[in-house]
């Protein structure tokens, strides 16, 4: 295998023989020089080759001027020459002068997409899409920000399960479910972990986590909705309430931005003209019914009082905290028992109300926590309360019959998490593969 240099790596390397690989960006094919930037996973460079000619000033027979003469634009290229540092060259002050070069992967000529199509046309060619160094840094932070999560979960001795995606049954609402064949029955893809991070808690487990894939039968094109997506979620035992979990929750929050910022930083202001801001602890926290109240008194009334916070509510309270306590996130807590699923525990002195919140970002909810009710006998009541059907949750609430601690958890969606950290519109641009009601390729 050929010793390959990364882009990179050769501000720190020293002059002489290099070879480096990848895609060609651009090509200035000059009469006396011609010039390549070459473009790989880790940046680009330019490559550069004077043309030979003779002692009468006619071209001579010059293979390598003739491969790049005919190079189209994303052609897979690997070229060895002679690395040179030279403060002149904008592009990194390196360059290599092409001794050899090889054509391992042709491009058509004519690119499919270009800077300015649209999101849908982009999504298309998401493999030519994603060779744009803005695009293919999100999914750089991406990393950083899940290394962050995972090391924090780790180093307090949580354990990683990764969870089944196929279901007997609903863990939420039939109305989200995706229904599959399987075998001589049905199968449902999983909406959410939910059951089987409860499981883990009369398993003795005590504190897991998942970052994996969910599915939502969801018809909605909105900017932050997708019909599979990654969800982030963590479970622990022996709470006393919600809040030890919205505290493990913002601590998570803080370590995975503290880790973004460190080392995307400046790249992130460069590219997406954004400040990554690391959230001070603890994050504040907002009573659903008082955070509508303030709502209201900004001029804006959610339409329904007895429901969720709408998404304009939820860019009003935004707008509130940032003013108040320059924060860009914000706990909503003591949702409603009516819009909160089943397993939700209820206040000991309002049933009407559940030990729960919903994380705000920037004005957009991404995130649902909650402490779980683990009395099976309340759990069965609260199920029926729902319109379901205990027998069919027979083997979730089985989980509950035999000892189980005091526990609650949350789900996070990754893709929102991203979008609004980089100030982009839509998790299209922040999901590798997109899935929605109307897109199953590429």
């Amino acid at each position: 295998m050929t010793s390959r240099t990364l882009v990179s790596a050769l501000q720190a390397a020293t002059d002489g023989p290099v070879t480096v690989s990848g895609w060609v960006d651009t090509v200035r094919d000059q009469k006396k020089v011609q010039f390549v930037v070459l473009r790989d996973e880790s940046g680009a460079v330019q490559l550069v080759h004077p043309r030979a000619f003779s002692p009468e000033g006619e071209p001579l027979a010059d293979e390598v001027a003739e491969t790049i003469t005919g190079l189209s634009l994303g052609t897979f290229l690997t070229v060895t020459g002679q690395l040179k540092h030279d403060e002149r060259v904008k592009l990194g002050g390196v360059e290599v002068k092409v001794e050899s070069i090889e054509v391992v992967g042709r491009s058509l000529p004519e690119a499919p997409i270009a800077d300015d199509s649209s999101i849908d046309k982009r999504l298309d060619w998401r493999f030519l899409d994603l060779r744009v160094p803005r695009n293919n840094l999100i999914f750089r932070i991406q990393t950083t920000l899940e290394h962050a999560w995972r090391s924090y979960w780790v180093e307090r001795d949580y354990v990683e399960l990764h969870t089944p995606k196929l279901m007997a049954s609903a863990s939420e609402s039939r109305a989200e479910l995706f229904e599959v064949d399987y075998f001589e029955g049905k199968a449902y893809l999983a909406q959410s972990p939910q059951f089987f991070k409860q499981m883990a808690q009369p398993a003795g487990l005590g504190r897991i986590f998942e970052i994996g894939p969910a599915f939502r039968a969801d018809p909605s094109f909105t900017s932050r909705h997708a019909t599979e997506f990654t969800s982030v979620d963590a479970e622990l035992s022996w709470i006393d309430s919600h809040e030890d979990v919205a505290r493990m929750h913002e601590e998570l929050i803080e370590a995975g931005f503290r880790a973004v910022k460190e080392k995307h930083g400046d790249e992130i202001a460069a590219t997406f003209g954004v400040e990554v801001t690391v959230p001070t602890l603890p994050f504040p926290r907002i009573p659903l019914a008082e955070a509508k109240r303030i709502v209201a008194e900004r001029g804006y009334v959610v339409p329904r009082q007895d429901e969720d916070m709408d998404p304009e509510g939820e860019r009003q309270i935004a707008a509130y905290v940032k003013e108040q306590f320059g924060h860009e996130f914000v706990f909503l807590t003591d949702y409603a028992s009516s819009i909160r699923p089943f397993y939700h525990m209820r206040h000991a002195d309002d049933p009407g109300l559940t030990n729960s919140y919903d994380l705000i970002f920037n004005g957009v909810e991404i995130s649902t926590g909650a402490q779980r009710e683990h009395r099976v006998e309340v759990l069965e009541q609260q199920a029926r309360e729902k319109g379901l059907d205990p027998e069919e949750l027979g083997f979730y609430l089985d989980f509950f019959r035999y000892g189980v601690p005091p526990h609650g958890g949350f789900g996070m969606g990754l893709a929102r998490v991203l979008m609004l950290m980089l100030g982009l519109g839509s998790i299209r641009e922040t999901t590798y593969l997109f899935r929605g009601p109307t897109r199953l390729l590429p």
